[in-house]
């Protein structure tokens, strides 16, 4: 076993029946760590997301746009298992194979059916971390994607600006915090196996993994009778702060203390703020709307690249309104993106970064290998690491159980 930091997950396989993205995210992490990703999909039926935009290269199917992102760094094999030949094939991965984790997002009424439930894997293997995903829990088969817990996760209430219509966030935080909270339990499951040589079941529900990042508003309402909702660019108890208006672009401004302010009203250009009603944080939230406009005035003045210069050298929090591809310029981001390159067509897909750099991904150039093609591991796995031959595979191939 490789214990060097770049090697710790190396020896850890994933066996994940994946689609959409809250499972396919939360085993990119897992891949990002140097962990094996082994995907599994319908032989015909497969992920969605892998029909949604454009093809990445004319006449290849099943390899569109969209489907890169969260997919870097596995392996796919197809099963159907719906055939009772299919599960018993999932039955020997998980032995065979020596897996460690299991992980679905299929709806609860769909374990038993599928041969997937934690109490038929765990059977096989005694030690098997089992993980599932689902928006209302393993009791609930409602239907959930990532904006159906934002609106029912209170995100869009709290998303918009002040009066106008609810909006979603712009990233799926449902999806991606439920990956996160997951990945969590995961190391405590592999903690408490490294101890005690026990398996585990994790069930994380989506609409609590959503409803887990209202720290304030839940606190503030159900405590103190203060309802937070959308207020658009600005903040509910620290001002100001808001988004201005530069001369040629925009700016974040966040006001977080009154010692900040002072800091501000001494900078060229903005002395006209100077008011005694201003100098605390209270007076400058009582009349916080008037204040914008004072200081969208002054902001508007300057270009951004001196007003970030200014600001930063008064250590006033400040930033620039970024888009995407500004943002992977950025010298704080841009050395920290990912690539994959495809073996067979040399093209190259750049990814976000990791939250953390892993060992992993510096001993590997920050690198992944490229998305799995449909059922692209087939006679990997199930021949050369399950021992069949060619004509059961292609028989099992033609009788649509893989």
């Amino acid at each position: 076993m490789d214990t060097t930091a770049s090697g710790i997950f190396r020896d850890l396989t994933v066996l994940s029946l994946e689609q959409a993205t809250v499972l396919p995210y939360l085993t990119l992490r897992l891949a990002q760590d140097g962990a094996r990703i082994i995907r599994l999909e319908h032989p015909v039926m497969c992920d969605p997301n892998r029909l949604i935009g454009e093809p990445f290269v004319d006449g290849e199917e099943k390899m569109n746009s969209y489907f890169f992102a969260v997919n870097c760094g596995k392996e796919a094999v197809t099963l159907n298992l719906k055939d009772p030949r299919a599960q018993d094939l999932l039955r020997r991965m998980i032995e065979e194979l020596d897996v460690d984790v299991f992980a679905t997002n299929q709806l609860p009424k769909n374990y038993g059916p599928l041969g997937i439930s934690y109490e038929v894997l765990s059977a096989v293997k005694p030690d098997l971390i089992w993980v599932g995903l689902t928006g209302f829990g393993p009791d609930s088969n409602e239907a959930a994607y990532d904006p159906i817990l934002q609106a029912r996760g209170g995100l869009m209430d709290l998303t918009g600006e002040a009066g106008s219509d609810p909006q979603v966030v712009g990233i799926p935080l449902p999806d991606m915090g439920t990956s996160e909270h997951a990945y969590g339990q995961i190391m405590k499951a592999l903690y408490k196996r490294a101890l005690t040589g026990e398996g585990t079941r994790i069930d994380v529900a989506m609409i609590d993994s959503t409803t887990s990042w209202l720290t304030q508003p839940i606190t503030m309402a159900k405590t103190f009778g203060r309802v937070m909702t959308r207020r658009g660019n600005t903040h509910e108890f620290f001002g100001p702060v808001s988004v201005f208006p530069t001369s040629d672009g925009y700016v974040y401004i966040a006001m977080g203390n009154d010692v900040q302010w002072q800091r501000l009203i001494a900078l060229p250009g903005f002395e006209s703020l100077a008011d005694p009603a201003y100098e605390t944080n209270a007076g400058r939230i009582v009349d916080m709307a008037a204040l914008n406009v004072k200081l969208a005035e002054c902001t508007r003045a300057f270009p951004t690249a001196e007003l970030l210069e200014t600001f930063r050298a008064a250590t006033i929090p400040i930033a620039k309104v970024q888009g995407v591809m500004e943002l992977c310029e950025d010298p704080a981001i841009k050395p920290k993106l990912l690539r994959s390159t495809d073996a067979k067509t040399g093209f190259e897909v750049t990814l976000a970064p990791p939250p953390v750099m892993t060992e992993f991904l510096k001993a590997q150039g920050q690198t992944l290998s490229f998305p799995p093609r449909h059922g692209e591991h087939n006679a990997a796995v199930y021949g050369v690491e399950l021992g069949m031959s060619e004509a059961e595979i292609e028989s099992l191939r033609a009788e649509g159980v893989i």
